[in-house]
């Protein structure tokens, strides 16, 4: 049966033994973000508190922190989705399962956004600051809701089937927002929120937004959800709950019927400080100029039940949300770009910072084939949704390797590293855009990007940790330690001199079994596994300012320079700080999730 609320989902979950409460009073200034970062990290089930310090609700958090809860929320919708978009992606394909296509028509009908008379979430009215202030890190700003569905419209095109919902952060306390009155609202400039916000002002018109809390898990996921042009998340929420989106008017505002909350207001004119925000790629982003939002009204539904994620160095929740968002979407991947075979966004370096992709390369036969094709499948990558905030993107040809694959992410390197040539497969875009939240660049939204490029015939052999006791060191830098085949990681303080570690590695008789080395503040922390070495180079560097190579030159405008490529990644003045954990909410939230219990009801 499909979800009618959020707590229909909660008690599913709980006949399963997936969903475990907590009774004690829980404090949403740090405690319960730590709770929820231990139990996706523990594997632990979806967790209800029943008692939030400071608010009349209550609320729940690692709703989709595994795969298990996730087939058990959307069950066989999932699997109907995945059909839809198998016949977007290969029409003549899916022809050869008829059984499935005889039920597209019908789902898509039943999954357009319907008109109710029935709203229970205009149940009452409250303040703002009564929903739970989760307030995740020491230095947020303040506190912040974490999974809002964010809706806006079109000024000039108000049609329901043409509405917006996005995911973007809602700052509620702190700063100079005034309390229960505003909010601030961070969008980064790609989104469709932003082109209605840019046309309202063009028009003269104040921009009305509603903000959806809870409802059917679908919602929610469906704010995240990447879609085609013109094609509105509410039908996404439909189809993947089997339940069309219910919705009303308030004024001149869409309501979500079966929401937990509903935020009502208009975007102000002016912009305030939001900010800052422990942020996905495991750093703080900063405190900027951002819309916001003037609050009219705040509702809730009888019962209401806040539900929440919280976000930091990956993995985290949102990773599950990334690989749902990936098993949905991954057949649209080679329909929408040519001869892309398959892409991956990387969670442990911040999913933006790295994307690794396989393409065909058929210009040329195997004796002489280089890559060209690639560059062409590369360009289209970086002007395709958000795979377009790529930073460092890696990209092979199928044709060298059948079982290549870019989610075996070490062997891909691998692969790419032992047949690179440097002077021809480095392509920088320099001056250009990125994701906002990534600070590496020369200012908000600024900075570079540059795509490796691999194909043809094994250039080297790849060192696996051999003849670093002859790796040359010189002042303020450590010895070398090995990462994977290829790749190493070197400490290097604050004052070293990157002129003279190059200078001294171009001798090194060596460099070829390493063509990759990372500068880092700590090469033992970097090197301890994988996503270290993966969060650490890609989160802290940027392409232009921090990629060196022996022997440089620019050729006709071409950057080309010899082996080894190295990074620097180490910490820097502009950069933003680390997030740390408080190790005595840390304890407290520890013992209140061993108190956790299965014995309680909904």
């Amino acid at each position: 049966m499909p979800y009618r609320s959020l707590e229909d989902a909660l008690k599913e979950l709980k006949k399963n033994n997936l969903l475990i409460s907590i009774q004690e009073e829980v404090d949403p200034y740090l405690e319960m973000a730590a709770i929820a970062r231990q139990a996706y990290a523990q594997k632990s089930p979806a967790i209800l508190f029943e008692n939030v310090k400071g608010s009349p609700f209550r609320a729940v958090c690692n709703l989709f922190g595994s795969e298990e809860r996730i087939q058990i929320l959307f069950k066989k919708k999932l699997k109907l989705l995945k059909h839809a978009i198998d016949f977007k992606s290969n029409p003549l394909q899916s022809l050869k399962k008829p059984s499935s296509l005889f039920r597209l028509p019908f789902a898509a009908l039943h999954a357009l956004p319907r008109f109710s008379l029935f709203n229970p979430v205009l149940f009452k009215e409250c303040r703002l600051t009564d929903i739970p202030l989760l307030h995740s890190w020491p230095k947020d700003g303040g506190a912040f809701i974490t999974l809002p569905q964010v809706c806006s419209l079109s000024p000039d095109t108000p049609s329901i089937l043409k509405t917006n919902i996005g995911m973007y952060r809602i700052q509620i306390t702190g700063n100079d927002y005034e309390k229960d009155q505003e909010c601030g609202l961070h969008y980064q400039i790609n989104r469709d929120i932003a082109k209605h916000h840019e046309k309202a002002i063009q028009l003269n018109k104040p921009l009305k937004v509603s903000i959806f809390i809870g409802g059917p898990p679908a919602h929610t996921v469906a704010a995240v959800m990447p879609m085609p042009e013109n094609l509105s998340e509410l039908f996404m929420a439909g189809l993947l709950n089997g339940r069309a989106f219910r919705y009303s008017k308030y004024k001149d505002w869409i309501i979500s019927s079966e929401a937990d909350f509903c935020i009502l207001g208009e975007i102000d004119p002016h912009l305030k400080e939001e900010g800052p925000f422990g942020d996905h790629l495991g750093y703080y982003s900063g405190k900027h100029p951002f819309p916001f939002i003037k609050i009219h009204k705040v509702f809730h539904r009888k019962n209401a039940i806040y539900p929440f994620t919280v976000v930091g160095r990956p993995p985290q929740e949102d990773t599950q949300f990334g690989a749902l968002i990936h098993q949905i979407t991954a057949p649209m991947v080679p329909a929408s770009v040519a001869n892309l075979i398959e892409m991956h966004a990387v969670d442990a370096a911040g999913v933006h910072p790295l994307l690794l992709a396989i393409g065909n390369e058929s210009f040329l036969p195997y004796e002489a084939r280089e890559p060209m094709q690639l560059l062409k499948i590369a360009n289209a990558i970086l002007g395709f949704n958000q795979a377009a905030l790529a930073k460092y993107l890696w990209i092979a040809a199928i044709q060298d390797d059948s079982q290549l694959s870019t989610s075996k992410i070490a062997s891909f390197f691998e692969h790419c590293l032992s047949r690179i040539d440097f002077s021809r497969d480095l392509h920088f875009q320099t001056s250009t855009t990125i994701d906002t939240l990534d600070y590496t660049g020369t200012s908000l939204n600024h900075g570079s990007k540059l795509v490796l490029a691999a194909a043809g015939k094994v250039k080297r052999q790849l060192g696996k940790g051999e003849f670093l006791e002859d790796f040359p060191l010189i002042e303020d830098f450590s010895k070398a330690y090995w990462v994977m085949p290829g790749v190493l990681c070197v400490t290097a303080s604050q004052d070293a001199s990157m002129d003279l570690f190059l200078e001294s590695l171009s001798t090194w008789e060596h460099r070829e079994l390493y063509p990759w080395i990372s500068l880092v503040d700590d090469a033992v922390f970097a090197s301890k596994n994988l996503d270290n070495w993966l969060w650490v180079t890609f989160t802290r560097s940027d392409p232009a300012q921090d990629v060196y190579g022996i022997h440089s030159k620019i050729h006709q405008k071409h950057y080309a320079c010899e082996a080894p490529l190295v990074v620097d990644a180490r910490s820097k003045k502009h950069h933003q700080e680390a997030l740390i954990e408080n190790p005595i909410i840390e304890a407290k939230a520890k013992e209140k999730l061993a108190n956790a219990t299965f014995n309680f009801s909904l």
